[in-house]
C-alpha cells in the first residue's frame, strides 16, 4: 500500500463537472503484419491479462482515509475485473477520420470510475475509410488519469503492451494474484493518526485548503507583476464545457529538419513552436479575433537531478514563452522564438546536467515558471482572472523505434491532454517513427471547428517549409583542417557541448517508415 502524492492528490481535487485530468493516449494499427493477418478482439484481451504484472497501476484502486485526515492511499483492488476496463467498440459505416476523432474526444471527455484503477483501454474498429491501412485496422485508446501518471510514465504503460518484433513471443502464462485484504476504515485512521508526517499534514490542511483556493490567483498576480502587464484574452482563456474536441496533423521530422534552417542555430523543437504559433495566429486572425499583443504558452521541460541515480525520474519545470503571433513574417517568428529558447536558463540547466530532454520549451529566467506536477492546479481559477499563458504546448514521448501488439505494427500515436478553465486549448507533440504529430485539444464551444484549426496548423507548416525550401542553397564550406576544426594547441579535438534531445528530435526515420494513412492527420 502506497500513499498519493500531494501533487498527485491535487489533481483528483481540481476535477469539476465539467473538467477532468485524463490522459488519453491514441495509437492506430496495421494488423496486416500479424501472424493470421489480423487480431481479434479476444487475443487483445489475453495479451493484456498476460502483462498485467509488469505495472502496479492496472489493479491498484484509490482509497481515501475517512475525515480526509490524509491523502489518499493505492491498494489492490480485490474486485478487479479486467473486462470492465478492456472495451472493445466499432465506428458506424464509412468509419472516417472525423468520427474517429468525435468518438476518441467522446471517451476522453467521459470521468473515469474513482472507486476502480485509473484507467480503460477501448479497441476501436470499423477504421474502414482510412487509406493506405488494409481492412481490420484499429484503433487502442488507453485512458489514465493524470493522479496515477504522468506523460512520461504514461508512455511506458503502452510501451509494455508492446513488442519490437512483428513476431510475438509466446504470450506468457498469467502470474498468480492474490490480492491484500483492503485496510479497514478504523485501520486507516489510526494510520493516520499515528504517522507523525501525517500528522502534520492534517494540522495544515486547512492552510493547503486555503492556499489551493488561492494558488491560481497568487501565480496569476506574481505572471502579471512580471510581464508588466496583463496577458491578452483569447476565447481559449474562459470557462471550458464538459465536451472535448480533439484533431491531429502528421508531419515528417525531416522536413522540420528542413524549416529549423531558416534560422541559424534553431532546432527542430523551434520549429514546432512556430508552427504552433503560426496556427493559433491563422485560426485566430481568420475569426477577427487575433490580438495586436503577443500571446504565450506554457510548456514543459524534464530535468533530472544528476545526483539522484539513473533510474530516478525527472521532474517536470513549466516555463512561459512568448509565442510570436503578432509577428506576420514566419521566418521572423522562428528567429523571436529561438532567441527566447537559446537563451533559456532553463536549458542552461539541462545541458549542464547532460540530459536528454523530450521537448525542450523554455523561457528567458524572468519569466514565470512553474515546478513540478501543479500546472493543473495552479491553473484552477484563471478564468477568474487573467490566465497565466493562452495556450499549452506539452510533449508525450513516443517510442523510437516501430512497436507491435501481438504482431500487428503500430502507425501513429497521439494524445489527447486534460484542459481547464482558463486553460482551454493544449497542443500535444508526439514523436513516432520518423513522424511527428501535432494534435490540438479544446472544448465544443471554444473551438466548434477543430478540422479548421488543424487545417490552420497544416497550412502554417506548409508556409514555412515552402519558404526553407525556395531559399538559397548555402555554398559548401571546404574541409577545415585540423587546427581549424577545433582543434586545441595540444592537437587533440576539443569537446563538443551537449545538447539537449527534445520528442521532436528523438526517433530516427525507420527503413521503409510508417504507412500513411489518409486519417486526415497527415
Amino acid at each position: 500500500m502506497r500513499q498519493l502524492s500531494q501533487d498527485d492528490a491535487l489533481f483528483l481535487q481540481s476535477e469539476s463537472a465539467h473538467s477532468n485530468s485524463n490522459v488519453s493516449l491514441i495509437q492506430i494499427y496495421d494488423p496486416s503484419t500479424a501472424p493470421e493477418g489480423r487480431l481479434r478482439f479476444k487475443s487483445i484481451l489475453a495479451l493484456v491479462a498476460s502483462r498485467l504484472h509488469r505495472s502496479p497501476i492496472f489493479r491498484q484502486k484509490l482509497r481515501r482515509v475517512p475525515f480526509g485526515l490524509d491523502e489518499p492511499y493505492w491498494i489492490e483492488d480485490e474486485n478487479f475485473d479486467l473486462e470492465y476496463h478492456v472495451r472493445n467498440i466499432a465506428l458506424p459505416r464509412p468509419g472516417d477520420w472525423r468520427q474517429f476523432c468525435i468518438q476518441a474526444s467522446r471517451i476522453h471527455a467521459r470521468p473515469l470510475d474513482l472507486n476502480r484503477p485509473l484507467w480503460e483501454i477501448y479497441v476501436i474498429e470499423g477504421l474502414d475509410s482510412l487509406l493506405d491501412l488494409p481492412k481490420d485496422s484499429f484503433a487502442l485508446l488507453t485512458k489514465l488519469h493524470h493522479a496515477a501518471i504522468d506523460e512520461e510514465s504514461g508512455t511506458e504503460i503502452i510501451t509494455l503492451l508492446h513488442d519490437t518484433t512483428p513476431h510475438p513471443p509466446p504470450p506468457e502464462p498469467p502470474e498468480p494474484w492474490f490480492p491484500e485484504a483492503a485496510p479497514t476504515d478504523l485501520e486507516m485512521v489510526v494510520r493516520g493518526l499515528v504517522d507523525h508526517s501525517a500528522w502534520s499534514r492534517r494540522l495544515t490542511r486547512p492552510v493547503r485548503s486555503v492556499m489551493h483556493r488561492v494558488m491560481p490567483t497568487a501565480l496569476s498576480v506574481a505572471g502579471d507583476f512580471l510581464q508588466r502587464e496583463r496577458p491578452e484574452i483569447t476565447r481559449f482563456n474562459s470557462i471550458v464545457s464538459p465536451y472535448r474536441v480533439f484533431e491531429t496533423r502528421r508531419f515528417l521530422l525531416d522536413e522540420f529538419r528542413e524549416i529549423r534552417g531558416l534560422v541559424r542555430g534553431a532546432t527542430v523543437n523551434d520549429a514546432v513552436l512556430a508552427v504552433c504559433a503560426g496556427g493559433l495566429r491563422a485560426y485566430l486572425q481568420a475569426n477577427d479575433e487575433l490580438p495586436e499583443r503577443d500571446l504565450s504558452t506554457l510548456t514543459p521541460i524534464y530535468v533530472r537531478d544528476p545526483e539522484a541515480g539513473r533510474g530516478a525520474r525527472r521532474e517536470v519545470e513549466w516555463v512561459k514563452l512568448m509565442l510570436g503571433t503578432h509577428i506576420a513574417d514566419p521566418v521572423e517568428r522562428l528567429a523571436f522564438l529561438h532567441r527566447q529558447t537559446a537563451s533559456s536558463e532553463a536549458m542552461a540547466r539541462a545541458i549542464g546536467a547532460r540530459e536528454l530532454t523530450d521537448l525542450a520549451t523554455h523561457a528567458p529566467a524572468s519569466t514565470l515558471a512553474l515546478t513540478g506536477k501543479t500546472l493543473g492546479t495552479a491553473l484552477l481559477g484563471a478564468g477568474r482572472r487573467a490566465p497565466l499563458a493562452n495556450c499549452a504546448i506539452t510533449n508525450v514521448p513516443g517510442p523510437s523505434t516501430p512497436l507491435y501488439l501481438n504482431g500487428a505494427r503500430m502507425t501513429y500515436f497521439s494524445a489527447i491532454m486534460p484542459i481547464n478553465d482558463g486553460l482551454g486549448l493544449v497542443f500535444a507533440v508526439t514523436s513516432y517513427d520518423g513522424r511527428i504529430m501535432i494534435s490540438p485539444t479544446s472544448c465544443r464551444e471554444q473551438m466548434p471547428d477543430p478540422e479548421a484549426f488543424a487545417q490552420c496548423v497544416r497550412d502554417s507548416f506548409q508556409e514555412y517549409l515552402a519558404a526553407a525550401r525556395s531559399r538559397p542553397a548555402r555554398p559548401r564550406k571546404k574541409a577545415a583542417s585540423p587546427a581549424r576544426a577545433g582543434a586545441s594547441s595540444g592537437g587533440r579535438a576539443a569537446p563538443k557541448r551537449p545538447r539537449a534531445r527534445t520528442a521532436a528530435t528523438g526517433p530516427r526515420a525507420a527503413p521503409g517508415g510508417p504507412r500513411r494513412s489518409r486519417a486526415r492527420a497527415g
